[in-house]
């Protein structure tokens, strides 16, 4: 990040908190500017068209228009503008998909205290930039070699026996296949574990009403779990900026998905988290 004219910047997510995390950490760097905040796919791919930004930091888990779509769309039209995924989703097969469509680098949310600045200097250099929560030197098939400066590891899983990457080009596509999954699961008797945004929620909970599922009865006997999605994430994302402060963050998340999961298999159920 050298020279005298500001690398102006677009950040495109849905979270307020991660708009104003940004906006602060970058207000006492010269060599950036945010220019522009979006909140939505469709509106980022817009912006990025129309101001050709030096960087673009995107998120995945978007409105209208999922980050791996935009990302596609913004490379065709602002192709010099480097995309840098910022996300919560610490998954090789995400990375991948992401880092496929032309990004410059990968960003776990959860360690953007301490790498959120080298992040974005090295894909400003040109490198490519993957969170170091996820190194291993064979994981990024479509990636060319020259570009690693850091790679790809899976973390491990804790009492998970498999899980499936899906990519939605919109929300009505997500809430309808996650509705047809939901509703797959309870007609078996097993729990499905909802973490999602609170409009995909209520889209959700409107959806499988209108397909005739009782949802107040499925939640209250624990077959159908509800958790708000920026709820959770800000516990460990915009406040962990401390080793120690990450490291415990990281941990009481899973920590919920667990139990839920031990509860489950005590009772012989299926668990699908979204």
């Amino acid at each position: 990040m050298n020279g005298t004219t500001p690398n102006r910047v677009l950040v495109i997510d849905d979270f307020q908190p991660w708009h104003d995390f940004i906006s602060k950490t970058l207000q006492n760097v010269p060599e950036l500017q945010v220019i522009a905040n979006a909140y939505d796919g469709s509106e980022g791919v817009h912006q990025a068209q129309e101001l050709q930004p030096e960087l673009i930091l995107l998120d995945i888990g978007l409105p209208k228009l999922n980050g791996i779509e935009a990302a596609r769309r913004i490379r065709e039209f602002a192709p010099k503008s480097k995309i840098l995924f910022a996300t919560a989703y610490r998954s090789l097969d995400i990375a991948e998909v992401a880092l496929s469509t032309g990004a410059s680098g990968y960003l776990i949310k959860s360690s953007a205290g301490s790498e959120l600045l080298p992040a974005i200097d090295t894909v400003l250099r040109g490198t490519l930039f993957v969170s170091a929560c996820l190194k291993d030197h064979n994981s990024i098939d479509n990636v060319d070699p020259a570009r690693r400066e850091r790679v790809l590891v899976p973390l491990p899983l804790q009492s998970v026996d498999r899980h499936d990457l899906k990519l939605y080009a919109d929300d009505a596509a997500f809430v309808d296949a996650f509705a047809q999954s939901i509703e797959a699961a309870l007609e078996s008797g097993n729990t499905s574990v909802v973490m999602a945004t609170e409009s995909h929620r209520a889209d959700l909970i409107q959806k499988l009403k209108a397909d005739g599922l009782n949802v107040d009865a499925a939640v209250e006997r624990g077959l159908l779990i509800l958790f708000d999605l920026a709820a959770s994430l800000s516990t460990f994302m915009v406040e962990a900026t401390t080793d120690e402060n990450r490291s415990a963050a990281s941990a009481r998340m899973p920590e919920v998905i667990l139990e839920v999961v031990r509860t489950a298999k005590e009772r012989h159920l299926h668990v699908a988290v979204g």
